[in-house]
């Protein structure tokens, strides 16, 4: 019989939990975020129970590359134009770039959403909301869209144990101790952004920046070169720092803000209190 639970695979097991839990922090945003547009009585039951769903496809998409890693890293096709575009694109590298580029699109829709006309119109009255289901169905879908390179980073890490069976066991163990933890966390998430809706614009730019590190990473897979120059994928590391780099500004730029108002505030004061004079 295999022995699993070996003192090597219990340490590998815990690096798999932390680098899921690193690697799923965009993602805990993403579903935040996107369990905001239905119904508030529904917004718990909806993240419970599309991190569940999505916790099941994990296990299943990670049968399913170890199987059949060599269908999504062998080349579809490619888009040549002498001295324009080079690529060769993979299964992989277009789930991936379809994965940024939608996410891109949600977060420069919401932000417009933001600020528009209609948006400050729906301050007073009703705001239109998403099915349930709907909202599920998306958390699902980007959930396995960004369980791609987490499945593929585990794979590599779990590379050195030579046991198929251990493998997927710990892999199967790390995916779901990571979406337990997003559930607990997703709505932590939520109602901090519900309470400071100064972050909820910091967090969409996060997705922004998000949307963009995929393109990258897709362009990069589909081994891309425009006009020569081939695309290069963000690093986490340079994420963090931009991550790190926004909330530090969000910070300063709020509390400017209450000195002003604070300012303004006794100005005004002192104006009516010299007129009463």
């Amino acid at each position: 019989m295999t022995e699993i639970f070996t003192l090597s695979n219990i340490f590998t097991l815990f690096m798999l939990i932390m680098l899921q839990a690193v690697l799923g922090f965009d993602n805990l945003l993403y579903i935040s975020l996107e369990s905001k547009k239905t119904e508030k009585s529904k917004q718990s039951k909806v993240r419970t129970l599309g991190i569940g769903l999505a916790i099941i496809l994990r296990i299943g998409l990670l049968f399913l590359l170890m199987s059949l890693i060599g269908i999504f890293q062998d080349e579809l096709f490619g888009i040549n134009i002498e001295g324009v575009i080079h690529s060769s694109f993979t299964g992989h590298s277009i789930i991936v770039l379809f994965g940024g580029g939608f996410i891109i699109y949600t977060a420069i829709k919401e932000i417009w959403h933001m600020i528009s006309h209609e948006n400050l119109s729906e301050q007073g009255g009703e705001k239109k909301l998403k099915s349930p289901g709907s909202v599920i169905a998306m958390i699902v879908i980007m959930n396995l869209v960004f369980s791609f390179d987490s499945i593929l980073s585990a794979m590599a890490l779990t590379s050195d144990i030579g046991d198929y069976t251990a493998e997927m066991v710990l892999m199967s163990i790390a995916i779901v101790i990571s979406g337990l933890l997003m559930i607990l966390l997703a709505g932590r998430v939520a109602r901090f952004l519900q309470k400071n809706r100064m972050f909820e614009v910091l967090g969409l730019f996060v997705l922004f920046i998000v949307g963009i590190m995929l393109l990258t990473e897709g362009g990069h897979l589909a081994h891309i070169k425009l006009f020569g120059n081939e695309i290069v994928p963000m690093s986490k590391t340079t994420f963090y720092f931009v991550i790190v780099i926004l909330v530090i500004v969000d910070i300063v730029q709020s509390r400017y803000q209450k000195k002003i108002i604070e300012i303004e505030a006794r100005e005004e004061e002192e104006r009516s209190s010299a007129k009463d004079q």
